[in-house]
């Protein structure tokens, strides 16, 4: 299926965010994901189902000031 991550087509096999985090190999820590504009929680990542076509954003955290 094709989904949307941070505006780039990404073909994938994955049927969760975990499995989507896996393959594009996302660190563990430091990283928070919205489908479709609404922040998914990190412990709900096992069971979230991702669809065709789903607008994925991949927000970093970054230190600084």
């Amino acid at each position: 299926m094709k989904v949307q991550v941070n505006n780039k087509e990404v073909e994938t096999t994955a049927s969760t965010i975990i499995g989507l985090a896996t393959q594009l190999q996302l660190p563990e820590n430091g990283i928070a994901i919205a489908v479709n504009n609404q922040m998914i929680p990190r412990p709900q990542w096992n069971e979230f189902s991702l669809h065709e076509n789903d607008n994925l954003i991949v927000i970093k955290a970054a230190c600084g000031g």
